[in-house]
């Protein structure tokens, strides 16, 4: 029996895309011998919870718990609106608060690599004496936050283990990192631990071909491309009966697809049926300024604002949604970028739409699995030609997917995958 144990920040009640990876992972994992404990925070400070989740917890794993101290337990007092959005995503947003860049500027420079640093140490104290004792030959660390690949790299110090440190993302070159505000020193100091991360973890895994291509640069160590993926694919079932187009998730500024609102807008002006059956779902934080371009492009009257959903209930709203939007900022650091959502969305077995910058990791599994179609930011005349199509196909009832080779990215099959780079020879 291999005893596993994975560090995770982000674990059920904790809603949103981070939780999903590791908490479906580990249901398989026991198949291919492995015996597992998670160490999680006690308290933590979540923007998003699913309360759902908790039920997915697997029996057989044993979830251990230690208390946390983070900036935001106490700026969610002294101004919580502020830290909630911040928390959420507003570092996506084009225009930040004065009083949000200087909270986003001490979160940079203070707290290296993140706000969770102060849970190292004493994570650390606690799991050394316990790995020796439950004799774990395995240490996971998942992040972001980037700061749990500390204790992995203090924990490979003091025990005899082998650590593997997972990047959901990457850590200096993601996007939102260059609105940390951050100083000449504090960057330094996030590209130095970045690199001793990469240099010392016996095995790294990323979630793209961009991130493995971007690492290698930086590390000699295998790193080893492990994508998300999905639980089970959906039965056929009831679809909407009216033409929906839905948006799972974030949907912030920086995320604002011109071309697409203009394109809809136009196929509503020239077809009175479309205009009569089309519905645009946003589930999840949509932006003022992305509700305003809608408005703005007649689609108001068009637009269905959901919320948050549990994702017990996005599945069904996926399976059931005409036609799935996925979208991407449009940058050259966003290209490896693969979100959970367009696995879950390729299980669900419809139509994807997806916008997103020039030479995107999701482009080649969108053609190579024929899920969907890729289209860029200026692409507006594409866009709606593609529309066009679904929707006359979506008439005749003829609108659905192939779904070649989709198998690959089962979390069963993932699992597989993983038991296979964890046999330390």
């Amino acid at each position: 029996m291999h005893k596993l144990l994975l560090i995770t920040y982000y674990w059920p009640p904790a809603g949103g895309p981070g939780v999903q990876r590791w908490l479906q992972m580990l249901k398989h994992l026991p198949e291919h011998g492995f015996e597992i404990s998670v160490w999680v925070p006690e308290n933590p400070f979540y923007p998003i919870e699913d309360a759902q989740l908790v039920q997915d917890i697997p029996e057989n794993i044993e979830v251990l718990k230690s208390p946390i101290r983070e900036p935001g337990q106490f700026l969610r007092w002294v101004a919580p609106r502020k830290t909630k959005r911040i928390s959420a995503g507003i570092l996506q947003e084009k225009k930040v608060h004065w009083t949000e860049r200087v909270l986003l500027s001490i979160r940079g420079n203070l707290f290296i690599p993140d706000a969770r640093i102060g849970w190292v140490k004493p994570s650390v104290q606690k799991l050394v004496p316990l790995i020796q004792e439950k004799n774990f030959q395995t240490v996971i660390t998942s992040g972001p936050p980037h700061s749990l690949h500390l204790i992995g790299q203090e924990l490979k110090k003091s025990c005899s283990i082998k650590w593997v440190a997972d990047f959901r993302d990457p850590w200096t070159s993601i996007g939102y990192h260059k609105k940390l505000g951050l100083g000449r020193r504090a960057s330094r100091r996030h590209q130095e631990l970045e690199k001793k991360v990469l240099q010392s973890a016996d095995q790294i895994l990323v979630t793209s071909p961009g991130t493995k291509k971007e690492f290698q640069t930086l590390s000699t160590q295998p790193i080893e491309v492990l994508t998300n993926g999905y639980e089970n694919l959906m039965e056929k079932g009831r679809l909407d009966s009216d033409f929906t187009l839905s948006h799972i998730g974030s949907l912030l500024s920086a995320r604002n697809p011109k071309a697409l609102w203009q394109a809809l807008s136009e196929l509503k002006t020239e077809d009175s049926f479309f205009a009569e059956k089309f519905r645009l779902q946003l589930a999840g934080t949509v932006s003022e300024e992305v509700i305003q371009t809608i408005r703005d492009s007649g689609l108001e009257e068009n637009l269905l604002l959901l919320g948050y959903i549990p994702h017990a209930e996005v599945r069904q709203l996926q399976a059931q949604s005409q036609v799935l939007l996925l979208l991407e900022i449009n940058h050259a650091y966003t290209t490896s970028i693969l979100p959970g959502k367009l696995f879950e969305y390729m299980a669900s077995l419809r139509p994807i739409l997806a916008v997103g910058p020039k030479g995107w990791d999701a482009q080649a599994i969108l053609e190579e699995s024929q899920t969907g179609r890729f289209f860029g930011y200026d692409q507006k005349e594409a866009i709606k030609a593609q529309l066009k199509d679904w929707f006359a196909r979506y008439q005749s009832n003829t609108l659905n997917v192939k779904g070649i080779g989709i198998e690959a990215y089962s979390r069963k099959n993932l699992s597989a995958q993983l038991a296979s780079i964890l046999a330390w020879e």
